[in-house]
């Protein structure tokens, strides 16, 4: 469907009155097996995804479905536990369609994350990544039909989606706690089945560093909003054919529950810096 600006103003009010006077400032979308930094929210107010007006349910593994605000290292947040996926059968409108409704009540910086093959064969399964720029250039644009000018132009440049200045940050953050932190690319591709072996020379000479199925598309309406992203993907696991096994969902749930200090260390202190 298309959406207007009454059905994201909808959907706001709704949350308003859930929220009373707390407006959230940052906005978290996390990805597979990360979720856990939306139960470190203090003074959490919950509220899942099916009791949204206009709201799709979250279907994949590892994603609670709901919304947490509240507060994580003194900023007012609102954290996504789990996103929608185009591969759930959804338009790239219907799994960006939270990310409008955040700007609405007040969020004007997204930290987004996701679990990921990692292209580059210079790194190693459970490093994590900055993510500097992405590539989803076979996909239609979330951006698609008709422009809403309350949320931005009808044509957005998309040279800087990631702020620089927010990148700083997280490396002064990585350097302070003792952390490797790679910096990348973050092809976006359909899914849900995972890369072919054949497909993986292709993403290296494009220019990816990890391969995964989301976060393109949310950060390009949050772009398109005037919104500053932030974004960090787990190399879950070596992308298909680089070694010789066969790719699982359990293999990206554990690599983000190994990955649980290091993470949410991470992103706290980049949040505590903003």
């Amino acid at each position: 469907m298309s959406y207007t600006i009454e059905h994201y103003r909808a959907s706001a009010e709704f949350l308003r009155a859930r929220l009373g006077s707390f407006v959230p400032k940052v906005a978290m979308i996390l990805g597979s097996g990360l979720g856990y930094l939306g139960d470190q929210v203090e003074n959490p107010i919950a509220v899942d995804y099916k009791d949204i007006p206009h709201f799709k349910a979250s279907t994949a593994p590892g994603h609670k479905g709901r919304l947490v605000f509240g507060t994580l290292e003194g900023k007012p947040v609102a954290v996504m536990q789990g996103r929608m996926h185009h591969y759930e059968g959804y338009s790239y409108e219907e799994v960006t369609y939270a990310v409008r409704v955040l700007r609405l009540l007040g969020c004007d910086t997204l930290v987004v994350t996701n679990a990921a093959g990692c292209v580059n064969t210079d790194w190693n399964a459970g490093d994590l990544m900055l993510i500097t720029d992405q590539i989803k250039m076979f996909s239609e644009s979330p951006l698609r039909g008709e422009n809403l000018p309350e949320f931005g132009v009808r044509f957005p440049d998309a040279s800087k989606l990631y702020t620089p200045r927010l990148r700083q940050v997280a490396r002064d953050c990585a350097k302070t706690l003792g952390l490797t932190l790679r910096e990348g690319v973050y092809f976006s591709r359909y899914g849900p089945h995972s890369e072919t072996p054949a497909e993986l020379p292709a993403a290296r000479i494009l220019g990816g560093d990890a391969v995964g199925m989301s976060t393109a598309p949310e950060v390009i309406v949050a772009g398109h909003c005037g919104m500053e992203v932030l974004g960090f993907t787990l190399l879950s696991n070596m992308a298909a054919g680089i070694l010789d096994k066969p790719l699982s969902e359990e293999e990206v749930l554990t690599a983000g529950e190994h990955a649980r200090e290091d993470f949410s260390a991470l992103v706290r202190a980049c949040l505590r810096e903003m």
